[in-house]
């Protein structure tokens, strides 16, 4: 399969748990990450919210882009993902689901153009069916790792 878009972001420590994201966005500003407490401050979104926004943006814009391709009426849409964490059999914690609600305002004349769409839209979801199938973690080392100096 070749690769035609990559998608790159850079976190860097900050303090303890918190880290800076840079989205590699030319126009964005740089967003913070953090663990919820007791292990961080709670000054950010941890990586299961981030999970669950990736997961439910994806859905809110597939949806979106069928109802605008198929030129179907709507007032708006409003979604709420519930992530579930739970401990596995090794005591460790897990992003276990990801309960996704979608609430789009549509009028009732466009209703048969909207379930359409609704049997459509997950397909084109790529976070989405990536989540669903899992996605290959490629994880690597620095090489040589970076050296600091330590304090004289």
């Amino acid at each position: 399969m070749a690769v035609t878009q990559q998608v790159t972001v850079r976190l860097t420590q900050k303090d303890h748990y918190r880290f800076e994201v840079d989205w590699s966005l030319p126009t964005h500003v740089k967003g913070i990450v953090d663990e919820p407490p007791p292990i961080g401050a709670g000054d950010g979104p941890n990586a299961s919210r981030m999970v669950a926004v990736a997961v439910s943006h994806c859905l809110s814009s597939s949806l979106l882009f069928c109802m605008e391709k198929s030129h179907t009426p709507f007032q708006g849409l409003e979604t709420t993902a519930l992530a579930e964490i739970t401990r596995n059999d090794k005591g460790r914690w897990r992003l276990t689901k990801v309960t996704v609600t979608l609430d789009p305002k549509i009028p009732e004349s466009a209703r048969e153009q909207f379930e359409r769409c609704k049997g459509l839209f997950e397909d084109y979801c790529i976070v989405t069916e990536a989540v669903r199938k899992g996605i290959t973690v490629d994880v690597r080392w620095a090489e040589p790792p970076a050296a600091t100096t330590a304090p004289a």
